[in-house]
């Protein structure tokens, strides 16, 4: 059977712990044998989850050099700095060639181990800007589900996490047998689009009582307008060279950019909490046609319009959300 090691370290989140021992438990061969041995273990007896529990767990650190597959969790930030013994045991089953995966924040933990140094890696798209500034060798990817470097892996948030999961499962016994774990997870073996559909992408902050406020101000409310850089030029008063660095000295960015943020944000809380037309929502957010704003959307979103409505479209009114 292949061994599959569950790391918990002090301030584990719960959830993250618990989807991969049971995804994997979950999963059958086509004969109706268990493929995987689950083994939780941890640097001590007692282990405090975040939530304010604590686990009782049997196995210690050796447990890692026994596995075929170690997955370390994420942990709350009160958890402080991985220790020394784990960062060790993590370093030595790497070097043994054992598959190491994280799940959401556990990517700090393969960082501190020097794991990801010079790979590709995601974590939950909270926390991409702070592992990339603490981890300059790791070459972070905040848009997406999960990343697979062959030996080592990384997922963003908790429910990524069964993605990756599931694409191990895929990769160790076949599409046939992932599938049916995934139906016993009750979740698609793969889903549309990586985690930028979930990214909120605010715009930078502008100091209050910036000159830019008004104009600001009045963009979001003209979104469905054609905005040109000479007309926001001409409402602040400057040249369109003075107002393009001016804009960019007080919110780090162009005012195209500013203004094609403010339109995907537009179309996502349309497509979000309306049932109007994709045409029609690619009019109310500006963009000039439905075809321009689906290739806007899927590259700044990283699915379609329509994928993102249905994943995102509120049914509290349907009879079948009541039952």
């Amino acid at each position: 059977m292949h061994t599959v090691a569950i790391l918990a370290l002090d301030e584990v989140v719960p959830f993250d712990m618990a989807a991969p021992m049971q995804v994997f438990d979950w999963t059958r061969l086509p004969d109706g044998r268990p493929p995987y041995r689950i083994r939780l273990c941890a640097a001590s007896p007692e282990v405090r989850a975040d939530g304010g529990f604590s686990l009782r767990v049997e196995r210690g650190l050796e447990t890692l050099a026994d596995a075929d597959t170690i997955v370390v969790p994420g942990c709350s930030p009160a958890a402080g700095p991985t220790p020394a013994p784990v960062l060790e045991a993590l370093r030595q089953a790497a070097a043994a060639g054992t598959r190491i995966a994280s799940v959401c924040v556990g990517a700090f933990v393969l960082a501190e181990a020097g794991l990801l140094d010079g790979l590709r890696a995601t974590t939950h798209w909270v926390a991409a800007q702070e592992l990339a500034r603490r981890f300059p060798d790791v070459r972070v990817e905040p848009d997406v589900l999960y990343v697979d470097n062959g030996q080592i892996l990384t997922s963003a948030g908790a429910a990524a996490g069964l993605d990756m999961c599931l694409h191990m499962i895929r990769r160790d016994f076949g599409s046939a047998v992932a599938a049916h774990s995934a139906r016993m997870s009750v979740m698609p073996l793969e889903r549309e689009g990586g985690q930028a559909q979930f990214i909120v992408h605010d715009h930078p902050p502008v100091p209050r009582g910036s000159t830019l406020e008004p104009v600001l101000e009045w963009i979001e409310d003209n979104l469905a307008r054609e905005i040109t850089l000479g007309a926001l030029a001409s409402r602040s008063g400057m040249s369109e060279r003075t107002f393009s660095r001016r804009f960019r000295e007080q919110t780090g960015t162009t005012p195209l950019q500013w203004l094609l943020r403010a339109r995907v944000r537009r179309a996502q809380y349309l497509l979000e909490n309306s049932d109007h037309t994709i045409e029609r929502i690619a009019q109310q957010a500006g963009f000039g046609s439905p075809t321009a704003f689906r290739e806007r959307f899927r590259r700044v979103v990283g699915t379609s319009p329509q994928g993102y409505r249905s994943a995102f479209h509120g049914k509290q009114d349907s009879p079948a959300a009541r039952v």
